[in-house]
């Protein structure tokens, strides 16, 4: 009888042990994943506790821009200035290069 008990214990051991790891890498990835949506939420709000740049206006119809909107490479957008030169300041940029104007071939 007291054979039969011990096989039995022996036996479930390996399960209760896997068991037992299953949970606490469950709860761990929980903890962890809840960490990083803290983290997010905390990128965010310090995103758009950003000051507002001195080059930001608004264009009727179009919404807020940022940077030389005479340039070749503003990207025309209220959040990316351009392509090279992403974090600015667009006076003095050794990129800039003037937007060429197309004209109409009709006229």
């Amino acid at each position: 009888m007291l054979r039969t008990l011990l096989l039995i214990v022996i036996g479930l051991l390996p399960s209760m042990y896997s068991l037992w790891v299953m949970r606490k890498t469950q709860s761990r990835t929980s903890s962890r994943l809840r960490q990083a949506a803290i983290n997010v939420s905390r990128g965010r709000l310090q995103q758009n506790l950003r000051p507002v740049e001195s080059d930001r206006y608004y264009l009727e119809g179009v919404g807020y821009l940022i940077g030389d909107i005479s340039c070749q490479f503003n990207a025309r957008s209220g959040y990316l200035r351009c392509a090279v030169n992403p974090s600015g300041p667009c006076q003095g940029c050794r990129y800039y290069e003037p937007k060429e104007l197309v004209s109409n071939e009709w006229e």
